[in-house]
Formats: C-alpha cells, structure tokens, sequence
C-alpha cells in the first residue's frame, strides 16, 4: 500500500531520495505515480486512471559520492555477471558439485543433471535390486508315478513350497533435448533384467516333470536366466500446438497398458506405437501394433533368444481427461487378438506342457481372433476416488473338440473400485464379475479372459488368490488362476499359454483400507469374497456334479516401509490367507490345509 504526500509524490519516493537510492518508479492501483521526462505521452487511459501527462515527473536519482562513509557502492541489479554456456551449470555457480554416487543432492550426470554428449544429448541409469522371500501352501496332487511320501493313500500331498528370487534391473536411458518444457526429440531405452531364483517343495514332480531332476531329489530348483523388459527407439516427430502436443512414434521392446489397473494386457512386448497428445494434453490416444515374445519360465521375463509367437495384438485407444466430470480421465478403447498357434507344440524348460493346453485331452492347439471393446475410467468425482473398467470380447476360435469346426466368443468383463480419503485412512470398497461358460460342450465360448493380465486391484500381489499360481487338480493339469492373475481362466500358464475362453468366470467383492500410520509406514487390510460364475465346465472336467460356487474369502494385510520417504528403498512384509467355501472343499477336499502365503519383498532403487 502506498501513502501520497501532499505534493504528490509518495512516501516511499520520498524516503528512497532521502537514502540516495536509485529510485524505480512504483506502481499503485494499476497505474505509475509519475512520468518519465523522455516517455512518450500516452493520452489513452483506463476508466478511474489519471492521464499519463497529468502525473508529475519522475525525480532524478541523486549524486552520490561513493566514497563517502556509509554509502555502499551502487549495484546494477540487472547485471547477472558473465554469462553461463548453458542453464544446466547453474547449480554449479551457488556450490553444488558432481558426485556420481548421489543420485538427488548431488549435480549427477548419471541421472541427466548434464549433458553427456553436445549441448543437448542427458544420459539417466535406474538401477534396481528386487528381492523376494515368499513361503506359501495350497494344495497339491500326489504325484501318480512317485511321491516324497510312499505309503501315503491322500490325493492331496504337502503343498509347501518356498520361493526366493533376487532381480537387478539396469534401466539405461540416452535422449536428446530440453525435457523440461516438451518431450524429447530422440530417446533410446535398454532394460536388461537378471533374475536369479531357487524353489524348495515338499512333493515330488511339481517343480519339474523328472521327479529325481534338480536337488533334494527332485525338490529343489535353481536357476538363473536374463531378460531384456525394454529395448526401444522413440522419435519426436512433431509439435501440434505452442503447448507441445505432439505425435511421436516408439519401436522395440517397450511396456504397454491396455488400462489403469491392467486388467486386459499390461506387458512388455516388442512392437511399435504412435503416441502423442491434443488440446493442451486433455486427449492422449495410442495405436500400436505388438508381436508376443516368449516368455522365460522360473523368471517369467522375455526370451528373446526364442522365436517369436504367432500371436499379434493390435491397440487403438483414446484418454479424455475431465470427462463426464471434472477430475476424472476416460478412455476408451478397442484391442484385437489374433493367434494362429494351431498344430504348434510347446513345453516349458520345466518339461510342462504350454501349447496346445491338456485341458479337453491336448488335441490340438487352437488359432483364434477375439475383438475386446473396453471403456476405463480413473480419478475422482467429488471425494469418490473411483475406478471403473468395462470389456466385451467378440470373436471366433477352432473348436478345442471337433477338427474343422468354430466356436463363437462371446464374453464380458466388468469391475470397480472406489475408495474416500479421510485424513491418513482411505476405506475401499471393490467389485469384479468376469463370465463364465455355462455349457462347454456347446458351440460358443462365454468365459472372459484376458491376453496377458496384471491386474492391480483388490490388494493386487498381497492377495492369496491374485498373486498365487492355484493348480486345478484332476481336471487337465492347469492351473485354475495363474500367477498375478485374478481370472480363472484354466491355463497351463500366463506366460506360455493360450487364453482360454471356456471357463468358469469369477465374481468378487471386497473391502479393504490403506492407513498411513507415519510418511514412513503404510498398513493395508483387504477381504475379498470370491465365487465362481459359472459351474458347467468345473463339473465336466472334474466328472463331479452338484459342486458349489463358493470358493471362499480371502484375507491379508500388508506393511510397506519407506525408511526415507522416497522410493529408494521400500520394504514390504504382506500375509494372506484363503478361507475356503463349499466350493473350495468340493475342489479340494475338506481335509486340505488352509493356504496361506508369506511375502517378503525389498527394493533398493538407485
């Protein structure tokens, strides 16, 4: 606020001249409280503004000795001394200096902090150290041709096992640019992963097909494998608008979502994808075109030292942020499936069999082409955090009986979460419904699956049911849910597999909360009630009928700990429980052990 004085001129000025101050004229209510002698007079004038020429004139700023005692010596403000090569050494000139083995506090040019190359060519390495500790038991068959239990008359043996894995992740990056205002004009990308990984269980044949292969007679397997999850070429090839939207185009091994929660096809494949965005970044959209590379068994990393699959994924979808509310972030989209694996025969290193799947008598391998229609959504209506994702399948596969005949898909997906903050306590209630195949026998196939699913929800790889690889015992040796997967889709497996549209479908509801006690540590609960949709196909291949759907509730709580708020090191320690229903007994037995699974899991990020 500024006070005038009687001749016009204010306090302040007053004051500055006192003090032999260079003086800049000030600013009061949108309009300048004096002229300059040598500015031009500018009659135009705002309502409720006095008249440039009818202001009084600037005083000149007085002559001051220098050398008078107690008078500092003058300093042109706008003289920022010599001029710097470019923005990125200004850090170095207020006192921070390069220290390659800190990768925040420090001018680091492994982290982009510099150029490493040119004027504008930035190199950054991710390095992460991903260890899993996880004991866990579900049911296991006995083993027809040997057993660790001679003499034994169960069907189910000792479903304990316990898995450790170590990971490093090398995540290289070189790109070229100014990325603090628009993409990059060039990046390039290799993220090789080595996993080293040693099982121990308790039962006979179920690591390896050779009962007396591996240690422990046949009970232990190790080993070890590299796998390359990202090595790729991204070219900025334009700018649209002077808010840089852009279109760009990306070649190679490169991650793809189909979804928020990777519900659909979450992986990364080798492909390439147009990409870019409009309107100040409220529409996004993506079309990409992916060849499926073969998966490592124990690592479930990408083999490139393999063929690559007959199997293709082509993805046209569209983001729309704020729509139908302000806050939430639409897509929708469309991905076709197209595999022609029919006639093929795959095993894993394991000695399994992956293609064609031993469900219905391993007659063949199938070739299918199924459309998936979705809409997702993801953000906040109000206080409501609220996701929603929605698919229907539509296509046609070889019949898995009859040579020469076809089937029709037919399939639907739907699920939701939403969750409210209250503080540090987030409640969340979710809800899933895939379907099932009602009639196996029939000439369609109504079970929905996915091309390669991860889905992030309902406490994600903390659940019992989501993240274990559950065996379907007596009805074909595959799996009923495979590993990070919430469909059972009867699978020899999730890697290697084909998917499968004749299934039994799964519907779940679940609640759960996040509580953050400290920055440092987050408690989480989740409970899910799972049932199966369908019972048609279970009943066939089991040969068993009047089975329940009720497969029962799944229980866990999970701790992560961030000793430094950051994601450098994150440690989580999780337990899960399956409480089996009727259904789970008509599987199982009743006399089966509850399942359990115990995680452990530390990441060191540099």
């Amino acid at each position: 606020m500024a006070f005038k004085t009687l001749s016009g001129y204010s306090l302040a000025t007053a004051l500055t001249v006192v003090l032999g101050v260079v003086w800049v004229p000030e600013i009061y209510a949108g309009e300048s409280l004096c002229r300059d002698p040598d500015a031009p007079v500018i009659k135009r004038r705002r309502p409720g503004e006095r008249a440039r020429a009818e202001l009084p004139l600037c005083p000149q700023a007085p002559v001051v000795d220098e050398n008078t005692p107690g008078i500092k010596p003058w300093v042109d403000p706008f003289d920022l001394g010599p001029a710097l090569p470019d923005r990125w050494r200004i850090v170095e000139e207020i006192g921070i200096t390069t220290n390659l083995l800190d990768p925040y506090s420090a001018h680091n040019p492994l982290k982009g902090d510099l150029p490493v190359w040119g004027d504008d060519w930035f190199y950054s390495i991710i390095a992460i150290s991903d260890t899993v500790i996880e004991p866990r038991s579900f049911p296991i068959p006995v083993g027809a041709a040997t057993t660790a239990r001679p003499g034994s008359l169960d069907t189910i043996g000792s479903g304990d096992t316990t898995i450790f894995s170590q990971s490093f992740i090398i995540e290289n990056v070189i790109y070229k640019g100014d990325t603090v205002f628009r993409p990059p004009d060039w990046e390039f990308r290799f993220t090789p992963v080595f996993n080293i990984n040693e099982v121990h269980a308790d039962e006979k044949g179920v690591l390896k097909v050779d009962p007396d292969s591996g240690g422990s007679g046949g009970r232990k397997r190790q080993d070890t494998f590299t796998g390359v999850q990202a090595l790729f070429a991204d070219k900025h090839l334009r700018n649209v608008s002077d808010r840089f939207d852009f279109d760009s185009i990306r070649i190679g091994i490169q991650p793809f979502s189909s979804d928020f929660r990777g519900f659909l096809f979450q992986d990364s494949q080798l492909g390439v994808r147009l990409f870019g965005t409009r309107s100040n970044n409220r529409f996004q959209y993506n079309l990409a075109w992916f060849r499926r590379l073969e998966k490592d068994t124990n690592s479930g990393l990408n083999d490139v030292n393999q063929s690559l699959r007959d199997d293709d994924v082509f993805a046209a979808n569209v983001y729309w942020q704020d729509f139908l509310k302000e806050g939430f972030f639409s897509q929708a989209t469309v991905i076709h499936n197209r595999n022609r694996e029919s006639g093929e025969v795959e095993y894993d290193k394991n000695g399994f069999i992956q293609r064609p799947s031993s469900l219905f008598e391993e007659r063949f391998a199938r070739d299918y082409d199924v459309t998936y229609f979705g809409y997702n959504g993801d953000g906040h209506i109000d206080r409501v955090n609220l996701t929603v994702s929605a698919y229907y399948a539509y296509g046609q596969q070889d019949s898995t009986r009859i040579r020469g005949a076809e089937e029709d898909i037919r399939a639907w997906f739907m699920a939701a979460e939403a969750s409210m903050d209250f503080d540090w306590f987030r409640p969340k209630l979710s809800f899933l419904w895939a379907s099932g195949d009602d009639d196996p026998f029939d000439r369609e196939a109504n079970g929905f699956d996915a091309i390669f699913e991860n889905p992030q929800f309902a406490g994600a790889d903390t659940s019992f049911l989501i993240r274990q690889n559950v065996p379907f015992i007596g009805g074909g040796g595959v799996a009923l849910m495979g590993r990070n997967g919430i469909l059972p889709s009867l699978r020899p497996s999730k890697e290697q597999g084909q998917s499968n549209f004749i299934n039994p479908g799964i519907r779940m509801i679940g609640i759960g909360a996040d509580a953050d006690l400290y920055p440092q540590l987050r408690v989480s609960a989740n409970w899910n009630y799972f049932e199966f949709d369908t019972m048609e196909v279970i009943e066939r291949l089991r040969q068993q009928g009047n089975m329940s759907a009720d497969l029962g509730h799944d229980v866990s709580v999970s701790l992560t700990w961030r000793p430094f708020m950051s994601q450098n090191v994150v440690v989580r320690l999780s337990g899960a429980a399956l409480l089996g229903g009727d259904g789970f007994d008509d599987l199982y037995g009743r006399e089966a052990d509850m399942p359990y699974s115990v995680l452990t899991n530390i990441i060191l990020t540099y």
